[in-house]
């Protein structure tokens, strides 16, 4: 039997996602993908028919559904009949919006959805999922809420997995990130920074969000990792970059660090060091701009120091890697038997080399 998949929001993640589904609709054995749109804007009226006319359907609040026609626009959905139809519901919409709607509608729907999935901004949403690192960790009939953790987490994470070896929880005696992330989305209008612009150290043992989200998603595996992240925004459009140094409990070469990572085939390598080159490899052959790696690692900057120091910066394919975890979790909800299976049809955008 297909099934459905609901997206709310159609912002920096939730288009390319919207996207990503429709043109893996056969192959991920969906029937269906609706989405909800807010508010009727004609500076977005161009995307919402583009994904009109690639077969998505539109969902809007009953009290917009006449200011959508008047742009042109016709929605075959009201909001809570696309939720209650709908076997998992992936919400993308900004900071805060995720943890209004699990109380206005999420909760009054679980007898009919099998799962609601939120964005790396809604800390606290739901069971911290990222794809290929604590699979292990989620309960098929019990998390019904998960939170999909945010880009640079993700980049975090599969660092520590990967350079701490098989048994990383062990091995990982510290761990410290300096997050440098783009300004503001190509899509977006406002936000842009000018200049450096540094992140408080919010959390007293974590410093940013990044360690803190990264730690709670190894601890649904039971580890407690030592990691500590620092954030700071640059003037570019571009991408995140992260810089890292993990220090292991045993001696390490760097030949052995790099076969690790070229090995974790959710890890991307490159020659490049410039963010600029990295995107423009992404534009080229990625999924409408986006590859899905978890980490672009830039080889000629990786470094041990002291024998068991690693050290290095790789950039961060923000929206791609949250975009697989996003489908990931949607489909282990629908059938958590074959949901690894199933998502290996987007194996095609996933680079060994960029």
């Amino acid at each position: 039997m297909k099934s459905t998949i609901h997206i709310i929001g159609t912002g920096t993640i939730g288009e390319p996602l919207i996207g990503l589904l429709l043109d893996f609709k056969d192959d991920l054995g969906l029937e269906q993908i609706t989405f909800h749109k807010k508010t009727p804007l004609t500076t977005d009226r161009s995307k919402v028919i583009a994904l009109l006319k690639r077969g998505a359907k539109l969902a809007v609040d009953a009290d917009r559904k006449h200011d959508f026609q008047a742009i042109g626009i016709e929605p075959v959905l009201e909001t809570e009949q696309a939720i209650d139809n709908a076997d998992v519901v992936i919400d993308c919409t900004p900071s805060g919006i995720g943890h209004a709607n699990k109380t206005r509608y999420y909760k009054h729907f679980l007898h009919n959805t099998k799962g609601f999935i939120a964005q790396g901004s809604e800390h606290g949403f739901g069971k911290p999922y990222a794809r290929g690192i604590n699979d292990s960790a989620l309960v098929a009939g019990d998390d019904r809420f998960v939170q999909v953790v945010s880009c640079n987490t993700h980049n975090l994470c599969v660092l520590v997995e990967t350079i701490g070896g098989k048994n990383y929880n062990e091995n990982i005696k510290d761990g410290r990130f300096v997050c440098i992330r783009r300004s503001n989305d190509i899509s977006q209008n406002t936000g842009f920074s000018p200049s450096p612009d540094v992140g408080k150290h919010k959390d007293a043992k974590y410093g940013t969000h990044h360690a803190r989200d990264a730690a709670e998603l190894f601890q649904t595996l039971g580890f407690d990792l030592n990691l500590h992240s620092s954030a700071l925004k640059l003037n570019t459009q571009y991408m995140h970059s992260l810089w890292f140094s993990i220090v292991l409990d045993e001696k390490i070469t760097r030949e052995e660090v790099i076969r690790r990572l070229k090995t974790n085939d959710r890890v991307a390598m490159t020659e490049k060091t410039t963010a600029n080159q990295v995107f423009s490899f992404g534009r080229d052959h990625g999924h409408y701009g986006r590859i899905l790696n978890q980490t672009v690692i830039v080889t000629p900057t990786i470094q041990v120091r002291n024998e068991n120091e690693v050290i290095g910066f790789c950039f961060t394919p923000q929206d791609g890697n949250s975009l697989l975890s996003s489908i990931s979790a949607a489909m282990w909800m629908i059938n958590p038997d074959d949901y690894s299976d199933k998502v290996q049809c987007l194996g095609k955008y996933f680079f060994s080399e960029v």
